[in-house]
This record gives structure tokens, sequence and C-alpha cells, in this order.
């Protein structure tokens, strides 16, 4: 039995493409749609009420893509919202991984470093996971309010970007971390600037790939995967296409994918 509907995946701006290229390389046969809020982008900051609005917003646009699948490539919105939407909607649903099992396993301090938004940092989410997998585990949580403009805006590297890096990781230098979790999707694209502050004996877990398995076992589970040979990408955001299409560049490398500008209104109820 086979699904040859769409995957769904969206992110409050660009970052969530750091989910979609795993999804593409763990399952180039399948059709993706990508929505990404650039016209709304950051959302850690914002109220939970707030987030989980634009949340429902998105998911009613999948929704009307007949996707059989939203992946919710935010951190933000997996913490918040994913519990309680997914079973408001007729598709899958998988959230971002928290990547706190793949760090236990590589960690040998048991001192784990979580950088994310504020929401997220805020949900404690990885403090109860990481509770629930190894009590003797300690986790250090960081707020990184800075990261998700910068890249936004394309600043992924620089005099910027490198203060940012210093003012939020410091603190977790000094705290002997040896494993740190890129907590927001966005940050992956940080790498190389955290991983100058951080240096070169801390791991660094991105969950983007984890997060693409997940969603990989759970098509496979319900018998969903597509028959199809080879899977098209479309692109989709609410705001400044051009700029998006030179950072998507950052992140792929092939063909150009599909873009197309998006206006939730139209797919309000």
């Amino acid at each position: 039995m086979s699904d040859n509907r769409p995957i769904g995946v969206f992110d409050s701006g660009i970052g969530g493409l750091t989910v979609v290229k795993e999804l593409r390389e763990l399952m180039p046969a399948e059709d993706i749609i990508y929505f990404g809020d650039t016209a709304r982008t950051p959302y850690g900051s914002r109220p939970p009420a707030q987030i989980l609005e634009f949340m429902h917003e998105i998911l009613r646009f999948l929704q009307a893509q007949d996707v059989k699948m939203a992946v919710v490539a935010c951190n933000t919105m997996t913490a918040l919202g994913l519990d309680t939407t997914r079973k408001q909607y007729p598709f899958l649903m998988v959230g971002v991984n928290t990547g706190i099992r793949l760090s236990l396993s590589l960690t040998k301090n048991k001192r784990i470093g979580v950088i994310a938004t504020q929401a997220t940092i805020a949900s404690g989410k990885h403090g109860k996971v990481a509770k629930e997998a190894d009590p003797t585990a300690t986790i250090f949580p960081v707020a990184c309010p800075k990261f998700v403009p910068l890249v936004e805006s394309g600043k992924l590297a620089g005099v910027e970007a490198e203060e940012a890096a210093h003012e939020y990781l410091r603190p977790l230098v000094e705290a002997n971390v040896d494993t740190l979790i890129l907590g927001c999707t966005h940050y992956p694209l940080l790498a190389p600037t955290i991983r100058k502050v951080m240096g070169a004996n801390v791991t660094l877990v991105n969950p983007a790939r984890e997060t693409a398995v997940d969603a990989c076992n759970l098509l496979k589970k319900h018998q969903r995967l597509t028959g199809k040979q080879q899977g098209a990408t479309r692109l989709c955001f609410s705001a400044d296409l051009e700029r998006v299409k030179v950072l998507e560049r950052c992140i792929f490398s092939g063909p150009q994918p599909e873009f197309e500008l998006i206006n939730l209104a139209d797919y309000a109820k």
C-alpha cells in the first residue's frame, strides 16, 4: 500500500529547510511542500497563544494541500503546540526530535547544553525528556533570541554572529558541557560560528536527522510511503522570496526547487 500525497513541513522562517534537507536525503521519492512564515519570523519571543494561532493558520494551509503528514520543523511550535494540535487535523504529525537521547549516547560527562528560542527554553521540554531518560544528566538551557534574526537576514558569520555567539555560549563553555543541542532548526546554519566559540571538543547535535527518521518511521508504520520514483520540492513563504532564494542555496545543492509566495489569509476558515 502506498500514498503519493505530499509531506508538509513548516517553520517560522527558513530554519526548517534543514529538516527538509534531511527528509529529502532519507526519502528522495517523496513530494515535499514547505511553508516558512518569513513575514512574521521570529516566533520565539511571541506570546504562546499567538504562536498557536499562527500554527493553526499554517496547518490549515497544509490541509488545503492534501498532505499526508505535517512535520513541525520548529522547536517552538513543537514544544507549545504539537500535543494539542495533532488530533485536530486529518493527517499524521511529527515534531522536532529533542536530540536528548542522541546527546545522552554521545556525552562523556553528562553535562549537556541546549540552545533554543525563548519559548522553547521556557517550555522546559528538553529538561523533562532528559530527566525521564537519565536523571543523572545535567541540562544547561540557554535562550538565544538574536540567532534567528541573524539567520533570517543571512548573517551566518562575521562580527555580529560571533558577538552573539560569545554572549550566549560563554556560560556553557564555563559550565564544561561536552555536548550541545542545537534546539532550533535555524541554528545549524550558524554551526561554524557556534563551533568556533564552543571549541572542537564539544559535540554539536543537530536533531534534524532524527526528526526525518521519526517522520519516515511513522509513514512506514501507517504504510503511507510513496510509490513514486522521484519526489519534487515546493518551497512556500509568506514574504521575501528573493532573499529566501539566496539563503536556500546555503542549504541545498542541485536543481533549484519551485518557489511560491503564499498569503495564509486565503486559507482562513
